[in-house]
């Protein structure tokens, strides 16, 4: 029997709760890859689902592997697979029901895997699908944020914050960007227009109108952010809960609440901007023993771009 090493969790809690062990290495289907990973990103959504809040909504229990995206070669391929073969670099997003990234192997669909950006390694390429799906499918599938808009951005130097102002400044929108006073020169240098320190000024006394609310933090911010968007504007908020119907009817405007998902697509769009030179993920890397390290930074909710485990050199 094939082993491998996997992240894992038997029980809800904190990060002493994940172990390095070794397990069975998986068997693939015929529409599937095996992938030696080479990176993982890490996720604010992988310690809410170690500490045991999104059990429900996602379907699954421990005992479990975590990592959603990944970057690594082809291992092998399905009998029905066409388009890849041992030895390609690919890179992808699993679905948020069947994570499995933190591991010397993972199991990719063909359809979900995409080419890894030429120009990026793996730690580069393993913190792009996530954060980079999230922000382009909340901007441009849900807000259909256009050129000429104006489009706010909370938690903008965050994982998906940085994408999100890279793909409104590459759209032609005007990108107000919301971080702390040591991220406000990182956020120009990647497209920002106008940058608030919440730390020193209230965010609403700044930033004027705007036709897009991008929501990475919900709570107080999310309320205060209701009155600047222009009549029909719409903020779209990628955490619990819905937005209210009663916000939406007294500013007349928009919301929605989404949840990103694999769009193979879109993630060959996105890595032929990365290959451009129009978009750079920012990366922090931690080597595949930190892993427990890893999950108390992103814990912290204060990380500028995307941190990566690196799983093989």
């Amino acid at each position: 029997m094939a082993t491998m090493k996997a992240v894992r969790v038997h029980a809800y809690g904190g990060a002493e709760k994940m172990i390095l062990e070794e397990v069975e290495r998986p068997v693939i289907a015929a529409d599937e890859l095996l992938v030696r990973v080479h990176a993982a990103g890490i996720n604010p959504v992988d310690w809410k689902t170690r500490e045991g809040y999104l059990a429900d909504f996602l379907g699954f229990k421990p005992p479990f592997t975590f990592g959603y995206d990944l970057s690594g070669v082809v291992e092998q391929a399905g009998a029905a697979v066409e388009e890849f073969q041992p030895g390609d670099p690919v890179f992808a997003l699993l679905p948020l029901s069947r994570p499995g990234a933190y591991a010397e192997f993972a199991v990719v669909k063909a359809a979900e895997a995409v080419s890894k950006p030429d120009s990026l390694d793996h730690a580069g390429s393993a913190a792009v699908p996530l954060a980079a799906l999230t922000a382009w499918q909340s901007l441009f599938d849900v807000a259909g944020l256009q050129s000429g808009q104006r489009v706010l951005i909370h938690a903008a130097a965050g994982g998906v914050g940085h994408f999100a102002v890279q793909f409104g400044s590459w759209v032609g929108a005007h990108v107000i960007a919301t971080a702390s006073t040591a991220n406000l020169d990182f956020l120009r240098s990647i497209g920002a227009h106008q940058v608030i320190d919440y730390t020193a000024v209230r965010f609403e006394e700044e930033a004027g109108e705007v036709d897009v609310v991008l929501d990475l933090l919900s709570g107080e911010t999310r309320e205060r952010s209701w009155p600047l968007l222009r009549k029909h504007g719409i903020l779209v908020s990628t955490l619990p809960p819905e937005p209210p119907a009663e916000m939406r009817e007294a500013y007349h405007v928009r919301a929605a609440t989404m949840l990103v998902k694999p769009d193979r697509l879109q993630l060959e769009e996105i890595a032929q901007l990365i290959d451009s030179g129009r978009v750079r993920p920012t990366v922090q890397s931690y080597p595949f023993a930190e892993f427990r390290q890893a999950h108390q930074r992103i814990q912290t909710g204060h990380t500028r771009g995307k941190l990566v485990l690196v799983i093989r050199e």
